[in-house]
This record gives structure tokens, C-alpha cells and sequence, in this order.
């Protein structure tokens, strides 16, 4: 890989800053306040190919990869209002079906998420699995050439401004042992499905969702990839998730650096900037240097699973999303104490990263799982878990 962008991502890069400029942290927030989606950014970053940057172009896509669309949530991000829907639509249940998908399925659904028209939320978690997948009970059963499919999820984001929901089950027939996960494309308005908004102590412009389904009934042709391909066609989906979350969690770092240290510039205490004080100047100057290491990694893990090293992509894009959610937690730590008060004022633009921030430890996987991960595969440790 390259340390030097090439003059296109450049482009799309100042791009895409200019974009979010226009919208920014004020927008995003007082959306999230009226509990409104960001429907105007959403629509305006589809329309010009900035959201499908990673899809296809026979499909309406842009034809370049998961560098190209981590480049846009970080910059999304960096400028306040980044998008959590682009982990979910794009990158996880488009990069599947790209993948996975037959050409009718792809013709009928790549186009949309690519331009933003449709949205396809994305269904793992369950109530009593967690983070261990394989303990996933929704269950598809064959009825006739159909599908039912009957089970529950939680913490599904965006599930009320999604046409579809890609939905991980496993089959009648494969209820224990290793997980064999079957993808199941759920249309929103299907009998028998039904979404709860879960209460969330947290500012943001998208909502959780708990899912019920009963018996929903799909056509054959809502199973995505092949019945018995094992694990590799869901990984597919999670590196891309891990790496642009870490677009995600790195931009809301940036963010929060640039404010914390224009503030310390700017603000003067006994007839000096604070930012002369090495006390002040410092705790930014280290996370700054953090961030920078986590985008390192996540750009490295964004080339390898471009390259198609899906293996090696793995593991740097899960080394990613820890570094990158540690170097904002700290971000935002930072930026908030340098402005002391003001901090948690509203006018400043800081105080719901806190809690947003904090977040990324434990979203879309937690640290810990991480940790486990690179422990066995990276260190050759006993599975511990």
C-alpha cells in the first residue's frame, strides 16, 4: 500500500469535507434532537455518488472500494455529522450482495442503496446471543419454495428509514453446532415483522430497534448467497463494518481535536492562550498522534480487503476499530476538559460526543471481543471465551 493517496481520493476527500462543512455538528444535532433523521445529507451525499462510491458502476455505484468509502464517513464525520446508516447500507449489505448476490438481486437492490433511494438496515444481535454469533435462534424453515422466518433481533439501527432489513438466521435443520448463517433480505413491511424503538440515553440522529418476527413469509429468492456457505459470506460484511466504523469513530476524533485545540488558541487565562501550557497542550497533541495511528491501520485494513485478503483484512480491521474507538474516547475526553465548562455547554459542540464516543468501545463489536480475537488468531493464545 501506498502512504500517498492517489489525486482521486485526494479529490474526493476535500470533496467531501466541503459537503459536510455545509451541513456540520449543528445540523446533525439538532436533527437528532427533533429525533429526525439526516434525510437532506443523506439524500444529497447519495446523489452525488459519494454514498455507493464502493458499489459497482454497472449498478449505479462508483466502481472503487472500501478506501474510497471509509474516506467519505471519515470526512462526513470529521465535520460533525457523520452517517451511521453508510456502515450499515452500503457497506455491509451492499458490499454482500455485490458479492454474494445473484444478478436479478443485484439489479433490484444495488442501485438504490447506491444513490441512497433505498436503505437496508442490517440484522445480527438477538436478545440472549450477544456477541457470541453462534448462538443466533432466528430460524428460516422451508415452506414450499418460500422461506418463514421467525425469531428476534436487537439494537438494529435505522430499521424506520429502511425499505429491507439483511437478516442473519440460521435454518431449521442447523439449530446447534457451528453456525451456518443463511442472509435473508426482509422487506419492512412484511406480515408478521414489527420493530419497538428502544429508549436510548443518547443524542443521535438514528434509532435503535428491537425485531419481532412471526412466521414472515419471503420468496426464495430473498436468500442472499448460498444456504450452506458457512461463515465467509457474513465476514464479508463485518470487515467492512469494523472498518468503517473505525471511519466513523476516527473522523469523530478529528472533530473533536480541531475544536479543543482552536479552543486552545483562543481562550487566554492570565494574559495567555491556554494552549502555552504543555498541561493543556499535551492530552491533545497525544490523541492527535493517536488517531493518526488508528487511520493508519484502518486505511491499511480498507487496502488489504480491497486487494481481496479478506483473511488479513480481518484481522487489521479489527485492530482497527479498537484503536480508532480508544483514540476518540480520549478525542473527546480531551477536547471537552481543555474547554472546561464549556465543554458540556451546547453552544461548543462537544458534550453528546461523550457519551457517543464511548459508544465505539462497544459497537458494532466490543473491545473485549476484539481483544479475544487477536489474542487467538494474532497470538496464537488457547480460546478464552
Amino acid at each position: 500500500m501506498s502512504f500517498i493517496e492517489t489525486d482521486e481520493q485526494q479529490a474526493l476527500r476535500g470533496a467531501v469535507a466541503q459537503l459536510g462543512a455545509k451541513y456540520g455538528y449543528e445540523y446533525s444535532t439538532a436533527k437528532a434532537r427533533a429525533d429526525e433523521s439526516l434525510t437532506e445529507l443523506w439524500a444529497e451525499v447519495g446523489g452525488l455518488g459519494y454514498l455507493g462510491v464502493n458499489l459497482p458502476e454497472e449498478y449505479g455505484g462508483g466502481g472503487q472500494g472500501m478506501y474510497e468509502l471509509a474516506i467519505v464517513q471519515e470526512e462526513l464525520s470529521a465535520a460533525g455529522c457523520g452517517l451511521l446508516m453508510m456502515v450499515v447500507s452500503p457497506a455491509i449489505c451492499g458490499t454482500v450482495i455485490s458479492r454474494f448476490g445473484t444478478d436479478e438481486q443485484k439489479g433490484r437492490w444495488l442501485p438504490g442503496l447506491a444513490d441512497g433511494s433505498s436503505i437496508m438496515a442490517f440484522g445480527i444481535t438477538e436478545p440472549d446471543a450477544g456477541s457470541n454469533s453462534h448462538r443466533i435462534t432466528t430460524t428460516a424453515r422451508r415452506d414450499g419454495s418460500d422461506w418463514l422466518l421467525s425469531g428476534q433481533k436487537v439494537f438494529i439501527s435505522g430499521v424506520d428509514v429502511a425499505d429491507n432489513v439483511l437478516i442473519i438466521c440460521r435454518t431449521e435443520d442447523a439449530r446447534t453446532g457451528t453456525l451456518k448463517p443463511v442472509l435473508l433480505v426482509v422487506p419492512t413491511d412484511s406480515h408478521g415483522f414489527e420493530k419497538t424503538k428502544i429508549e436510548m440515553d443518547l443524542v443521535a440522529p438514528d434509532n435503535q430497534y428491537q425485531l419481532f418476527m412471526e412466521d414472515v413469509r419471503l420468496p426464495a429468492d430473498a436468500l442472499v448467497g448460498q444456504e450452506d456457505a458457512a461463515i465467509a459470506q457474513l465476514f464479508a460484511g463485518l470487515n467492512p463494518e469494523r472498518i468503517m466504523a473505525s471511519a466513523y469513530a476516527v473522523g469523530m476524533g478529528r472533530y473533536a481535536i480541531d475544536k479543543g485545540a482552536g479552543y486552545a488558541r483562543e481562550r487566554e487565562v492570565w494574559g495567555k492562550p491556554i494552549g502555552t501550557h504543555q498541561g493543556v497542550s499535551h492530552p491533545l497533541a497525544q490523541t492527535h498522534i493517536e488517531l493518526e495511528m488508528a487511520k493508519l491501520m484502518m486505511q491499511k485494513a480498507a487496502t488489504l480487503y480491497d486487494g481481496g485478503l479478506d483473511i488479513e483484512a480481518g484481522e487489521a480491521a479489527n485492530m482497527a476499530k479498537y484503536a480508532a474507538a480508544e483514540a476518540a474516547v480520549k478525542a473527546v475526553d480531551a477536547a471537552v476538559q481543555t474547554h472546561g465548562g464549556n465543554g458540556l455547554a451546547s453552544e461548543y459542540g462537544l458534550g453528546t460526543l461523550i457519551a457517543a464516543s464511548r459508544l465505539m468501545r462497544i459497537a458494532p463489536v466490543s473491545r473485549e471481543m476484539i481483544l479475544n480475537f487477536v489474542a487467538q488468531h494474532s497470538l496464537g493464545l488457547p480460546k478464552s471465551y
